[in-house]
């Protein structure tokens, strides 16, 4: 088996937390390769229902070894409570299993509060809808160079060095331009040294843990974040995460070459969401999009925010194709559809008197766009017991088929529902 990269297709929140832990069992690393803990994943185990932010999902699974890449920004706070959790359910989180690497930098307090100083800063109509976690300050301060990374809690002094320097430029915002009180920077120091005794046993070198991998034939997973729209380049801009979302992301934010990238799974929604703030042109505000809601149960992992609903939308997922190159697509919840007499999916946009096909490269553009239907006839069978694709509906199969049609992309794995086993492959 090849490595495979398992990325979102849409706005995240795709269900690509079931799609890894699915995947972990074909795998023996499975890496993390961006973001951080505005990000979560949802894993249901029985009666059981775990939550992760920053270790891989692939941790659930014994025996297999669980990387944190360069291209993460890490709250040591958020990582130790997650071990602390996942550990207190009896799953093993030892370093033999769990590996940071040294370069990937660190969210630090300051971080959290600039983050949040700047939001409520702003007016209702120009929020971006960031969780506040620290993430944007974080990588601002990576591509400054002057982030501290994993690997300087090795070296307090150097830690205490960088903090220092790191909060002259920005007392001065905190004092004079959002009038909060200037930050302490031993103060930061004292509660980051206590958090580095822990985890500087988690450091290592995850590009040669990669390498060595690839040298005795053993499969890596690179495990994904948020969504294609998300990214910092290629997504929904302003409205956007601070980190490369796509596929390629991958190669760079745990080190290894792009030719050790050999298959490519865009995990699709079987309908659109989206949380926070953002244009988003097949939305619903009907009887159809609190269907998607309450069957969808969708609410954020993250941040438990409620999310916005609409109908599947093939333009953004042409995009994601275009950005990601996938070889297969899994597609997730298409149990929630069920019970709806039609359905419809956004084959095109009308923008400035036009037929498009891929969304407007003009900055808020998706913001005026008229989406443009085909109709499909649904289904009212309950597929959560399906465990092939002949037992689907034919109206189901129909709908896959359609997306495959309009996309040029086989769909490889199919979920109807939340459950482990409520997912099969397909061919």
């Amino acid at each position: 088996m090849s490595n495979i990269v398992v990325t979102g297709a849409q706005w995240g929140d795709e269900g690509k937390g079931k799609i890894v832990d699915l995947l972990t069992e074909q795998a023996d690393i499975i890496v993390r390769f961006q973001g951080g803990n505005n990000a979560g994943h949802t894993i249901i185990i029985g009666e059981s229902k775990i939550i992760v932010h920053l270790i891989p999902s692939g941790i659930l699974h014994p025996g297999k070894k669980c990387l944190i890449g360069n291209g993460v920004v890490l709250d040591p706070e958020i990582f130790l409570q997650e071990i602390d959790t996942l550990s207190g359910q009896g799953i093993d989180v030892s370093p033999e299993r769990l590996m940071v690497s040294r370069k990937t930098h660190v969210i630090m307090p300051y971080h959290k509060l600039m983050d949040a100083a700047r939001e409520s800063a702003k007016s209702n109509d120009k929020k971006i809808g960031t969780t506040g976690r620290g993430i944007g300050p974080c990588y601002e301060d990576k591509m400054a160079r002057v982030g501290v990374r994993a690997g300087d809690l090795e070296d307090l002094e150097l830690i205490r060095d960088k903090i220092h320097r790191g909060l002259e430029e920005k007392n001065v915002l905190f004092e004079r331009l959002y009038m909060m009180p200037a930050v302490d920077p031993e103060e930061v120091f004292e509660s980051v040294s206590l958090a580095a005794k822990r985890l500087v046993p988690y450091l290592g070198d995850v590009p040669g843990t990669i390498q060595e991998a690839g040298s005795k034939g053993k499969v890596v997973l690179f495990e994904g974040a948020q969504g294609a729209q998300l990214d910092i380049d290629h997504g929904t801009y302003p409205f956007v995460t601070s980190s490369n979302t796509v596929a390629g992301e991958a190669s760079l934010g745990c080190g290894c070459a792009p030719n050790e990238l050999d298959t490519v799974i865009s995990v699709v929604k079987a309908y659109t969401t989206r949380v926070g703030r953002g244009p988003f042109p097949t939305e619903l505000f009907d009887d159809v999009g609190e269907h998607m809601q309450v069957r969808g149960a969708e609410f954020g992992a993250t941040t438990g925010r409620q999310r916005r609903c609409g109908w599947l939308d093939i333009v953004i997922l042409r995009e994601a194709v275009r950005l990601c190159g996938p070889t297969g697509i899994a597609l997730t919840k298409l149990d929630v559809l069920g019970g709806l007499s039609e359905l419809k999916l956004c084959v095109g946009y009308k923008y400035r008197g036009q037929k498009i096909d891929y969304p407007p490269q003009e900055e808020n553009g998706l913001a005026h766009v008229e989406p443009l239907y085909d109709t499909l006839p649904g289904w009212q069978e309950d597929i959560g017991g399906v465990t092939s694709w002949e037992a689907l509906p034919k109206a189901a199969q129909n709908y896959i088929t359609s997306i495959e049609g309009l996309l040029g992309v086989p769909v490889t794995i199919v979920s109807v529902g939340p459950e482990r086993n409520q997912t099969f492959f397909r061919g």
